[in-house]
């Protein structure tokens, strides 16, 4: 099997790479080789690869910056995504679209089922939603949240440089869902194309955390592999003492009870996929 990634420098594209399943040969691709903001590039490129799925791990992340920068948003996360399930659909292949947890409006007090009805609060949730849409039923979507891998910016490596230079930091304590190992989730996301699902499936480790819980993991598990060495205070603070351009559902935590089904079991705590990325951390600082 031929599979074509997009996003390929990114920490879900790197994570897939590393996961890739025996048989399956890989064309990555970053922006350099298709800048999604093109749509019309886009067919003539998937035609030139043939290949047998299409994972599309690329996307416009900087939510805060999407709120003035709509249309090139909308471009990567909407249009490119209907051109690339076009293009899978007229050579015969699989397509896969990686989506978001801010399709939701963060309203409900249980985690959100994959046919929820969605309400994004803002221009990266609204993109990412057309995006789903023009991907179609056919499609293979998976939503997750929170993404952190050993490589990329990411709030884990946010936070300990931050632990590293300050004596004390703040942290959002009312905003709620749940973190997402990347090598954890590309390997889902193989699990879930080899079995051939279709249609929205939900992915991030097990449990829920604010984002200061979040936080304070991060400082323990990183002060217990020595990645950090003096005290550190993590006060909680509230979304409005921390305003920023986009809103941010205050609730996002995803029902992954479809998905691991699939899969056969579920994913991993949180708290044990952060210490397995810290302890890899670790040895790699020795």
């Amino acid at each position: 099997m031929k599979a074509l990634i997009t996003g390929c420098n990114g920490q879900l594209g790197r994570s897939l790479q590393a996961t890739v399943p025996d048989g399956v040969t890989l064309v990555c691709v970053g922006s350099a080789e298709l800048d999604l903001s093109q749509p019309d590039l886009i067919k003539p490129f998937v035609e030139s690869v043939a290949p047998d799925i299409i994972i599309n791990a690329a996307a416009y992340t900087a939510v805060d910056k999407a709120e003035t920068d709509s249309d090139r948003a909308m471009a990567v996360n909407g249009t490119a995504v209907g051109a690339l399930a076009d293009a899978a659909r007229s050579i015969g292949a699989r397509f896969v679209h990686v989506s978001t947890d801010f399709v939701f409006d963060g309203g409900a007090g249980t985690p959100y089922a994959p046919d929820a009805p969605t309400s994004p609060l803002g221009v990266y949730g609204s993109t990412k939603l057309a995006g789903e849409q023009l991907a179609g039923t056919d499609s293979l979507i998976v939503r997750t949240a929170w993404v952190y891998a050993p490589v990329g910016g990411n709030f884990v490596h946010t936070m300990l440089r931050l632990m590293k230079e300050r004596p004390e930091i703040r942290v959002v304590a009312d905003q709620i869902g749940t973190p997402s190992y990347a090598p954890a989730l590309a390997s889902a996301i193989w699990k879930l194309v080899d079995v051939g699902a279709t249609g929205i499936y939900h992915y991030t480790d097990s449990g829920a955390a604010s984002w200061y819980d979040f936080a304070v993991a991060i400082y323990e598990e990183g002060r217990a592999a020595g990645l950090l060495d003096k005290d550190v205070t993590i006060l909680p603070i509230a979304t409005a003492d921390y305003p920023t351009p986009a809103r941010r559902p205050s609730y996002s935590v995803l029902d992954k009870g479809k998905t691991f089904a699939a899969l056969g079991g579920p994913a991993p705590h949180w708290r044990t996929q952060l210490r397995q990325m810290i302890a890899g951390m670790q040895a790699a600082s020795q």
